[in-house]
């Protein structure tokens, strides 16, 4: 039992399943959590796609571990399926990798009422729901996400695409799933990283604009690791969160641009590695991003330097990393960051909007931040300790 941002208690999750709606009218489709469900999957896509075809875009690493899961399923649910396998990894967001799964698909003579599943964390989960969007003008698309970090964020939403070398994120579309299958079992087979790195996306929630779930998760977050109810609570309620926002802004015009709370300076932080994910991978970007998020929001005085060192100090506690300096061999400089930062997709007509914070949970919305402002305070963080 614990407490939402509304200040209410944290339902115990009743039954196998939990069923999260994310409303869009006649485009609305569920999230399902519990353990099992790749071991069911076929069904689920059987009844929202009759007779069809299945494109399984999964990369080497999950498809080894459970493909076989997922065939067996699809097999006893009588529906025809091809696997593409891509690398693991951010580098296969590419447009060069794009390319080979549309091919791939469509040499399988697949149709416009087939469906692509993507069977994997966010890379594959991006990949394929942009391909899926795009071949013969869109197929269908279920998730079907191996990560934690896929089942909170990546894979709900709609949010596909793939990295240009200017910048993450920059080529895609909105391409809403027509289910979400969050498999909390498939998660004991995760690295300590990959769980860390997805809690980051988990604390996010808490930080925008649920006080409360951060205070939660600051007391249960050993809990989350381990699994059980704690798990699939944490996972429920950021995905309500994300599914609340998605509903109010769905194409990202106004109050989604929340949910890249850390996001800025996060994937200014992945573009200087040149998305090796050996010395950062995506979460621990963010975290790193939500923690300089909340020290440039002293900087401006929108908080004091309580709120930073809070944030700062439950990441530190999972053991994700909170300080530029922690990436190995960093090599950043300000004026590569601030080129990185100048490609991201909240920028309007050359003015600078960050995702800054009043305090836990208080998250807003700032436009036109002055360059010189947060040159400046690179400058500060750059600096050998």
């Amino acid at each position: 039992m614990g407490v939402n941002g509304a200040g209410e208690t944290l339902p115990d999750l009743q039954g196998d399943v939990e069923a999260i709606k994310v409303e869009l009218g006649a485009r609305s489709y569920d999230i399902l959590i519990g353990s099992g469900l790749v071991a069911g999957a076929g069904q689920h896509v059987a009844n929202l796609f009759p007779n069809s075809r299945c494109a399984i875009v999964s990369d080497s690493s999950v498809y080894e571990l459970h493909g076989r899961v997922l065939e067996s399923s699809l097999d006893a649910a009588e529906l025809e399926y091809e696997a593409v396998i891509v690398s693991p990894g951010e580098p296969s967001k590419s447009l060069a990798t794009l390319e080979n799964v549309v091919e791939a698909v469509i040499a399988c003579g697949m149709e416009r009422g087939d469906v692509v599943i993507a069977f994997g964390g966010g890379v594959v989960g991006d990949l394929a729901g942009f391909a899926a969007g795009i071949i013969r003008r869109g197929m269908g698309f279920v998730q079907i996400p191996t990560s934690l970090l896929a089942q909170v964020d990546s894979s709900v939403g709609g949010k596909t695409g793939i990295n240009s070398p200017h910048g993450k994120n920059l080529i895609g579309l909105f391409n809403q799933p027509q289910v979400v299958l969050a498999d909390t079992g498939i998660l004991d087979t995760l690295s300590d990283r990959e769980m860390r790195a997805g809690y980051a996306e988990v604390a996010k929630y808490g930080l925008i604009d649920r006080p409360e779930f951060f205070a939660w998760l600051e007391q249960n977050h050993r809990e989350i690791f381990v699994g059980g109810p704690a798990r699939r609570q944490a996972i429920a309620e950021s995905c309500r969160a994300k599914a609340a926002v998605v509903k109010a802004d769905e194409l990202e015009n106004g109050s989604r641009a929340l949910l890249n709370l850390g996001h800025t300076f996060g994937h200014a932080l992945e573009a200087g590695v040149g998305y090796d994910s050996n010395r950062l991978v995506h979460g621990e970007g963010v975290a790193i991003g939500m923690v300089l998020a909340h020290e440039f929001s002293c900087r401006m005085n929108h908080c004091g330097p309580d709120v930073a060192d809070r944030v700062r100090a439950h990441l530190a506690e999972v053991g994700l990393p909170t300080s530029i300096h922690q990436i190995d061999g960093h090599g950043f400089t300000p004026e590569g960051l601030m080129a990185a930062i100048a490609q991201d997709k909240k920028v309007q007509r050359g003015a600078l909007t960050f995702i800054l914070s009043r305090g836990v949970g208080e998250a807003f919305i700032a436009q036109d931040v002055p360059p010189s402002e947060v040159r400046a305070f690179l400058d500060e963080k750059l600096k050998p300790t």
